[in-house]
């Protein structure tokens, strides 16, 4: 039997997802308390690996296994065995031919900003802190030049490992909500700190170091050097993977 599982995290304490063997991970934790649920050893899949520090609203996994269990017994008896910051949503019996992986056809991140003089405290662990005022609309501007195909070399970190930098961005916003800046970005996938890269030189265009073309002169460029600082990991959230509605998940994992 395949399972499908959303699960949501704060990343702050992790080495990121991937098992590591010399410190704590997302992926670790889970396998261990669903291999405790199942009475049996399992192995999960994730739709997206993120980073030390990157946090997760509805990360989606799948594994196999012969146990027996109800939707509410993996998502409470998980959660029972997990630590605090980390939670499974939902889970769902789905067919074999689904891969949390592969059978995603689009992938949403969102970058929050504090936007203020003063730095955060209660905020800390889920924001990136910029005191000078930034400029929404010209980052918005800006951002909109990235939408469709194109290499995005010049906003992937040289430790990336995917085999082409050629990704589709589908959608990208960004708005302000008070003191609170958000980029919403929906793409078809992501290359290695993508979003992070992105971030940080839109908030250069935000403060008026740049023009807003400056954005599609460095995706032109395809050179990672010539663009802005990549910014905190606290800042980034993994809204989740969007997958086809034949396989019947939750609204918020499912294409509209």
């Amino acid at each position: 039997m395949r399972i499908a599982i959303g699960i949501e995290y704060d990343g702050t304490d992790f080495l990121g997802w991937q098992r590591l063997a010399h410190g704590p991970t997302v992926q670790a934790a889970v396998e261990t308390a669903l291999s405790e649920i199942a009475a049996e050893p399992v192995q999960v899949i994730c739709a997206g690996r993120t980073d030390a520090g990157v946090h997760a609203r509805n990360q989606v996994i799948h594994f196999d296994t012969q146990a027996q269990r109800t939707p509410r017994g993996w998502t409470l008896g998980t959660n029972s065995r997990l630590p605090a910051s980390v939670a499974v949503r939902w889970a769902r019996a789905v067919a074999d031919d689904f891969h949390a992986r592969f059978s995603a056809r689009a992938r949403r991140y969102r970058y929050i900003i504090l936007n203020r003089s003063s730095r955060p405290a209660l905020e800390a662990r889920h924001v990136c802190w910029e005191r000078a005022t930034l400029d929404v609309a010209s980052m918005h501007a800006a951002a909109q030049t990235l939408v469709g195909e194109h290499d995005f070399s010049a906003f992937r970190t040289a430790a990336c490992q995917a085999r082409s930098p050629l990704r589709c961005v589908q959608a990208i916003t960004v708005v302000r909500e008070g003191d609170r800046v958000v980029l919403d970005i929906q793409a078809n996938a992501f290359l290695h700190h993508m979003v992070r890269n992105i971030a940080g030189s839109l908030r250069v265009v935000g403060r008026g170091e740049q023009p807003p073309q400056w954005i599609q002169e460095l995706l032109a460029g395809r050179d990672r050097t010539r663009a802005g600082p990549t910014s905190a990991a606290s800042g980034l959230v993994f809204l989740g993977p969007l997958y086809p509605a034949q396989f019947g998940l939750p609204a918020e994992a499912t294409l509209p």
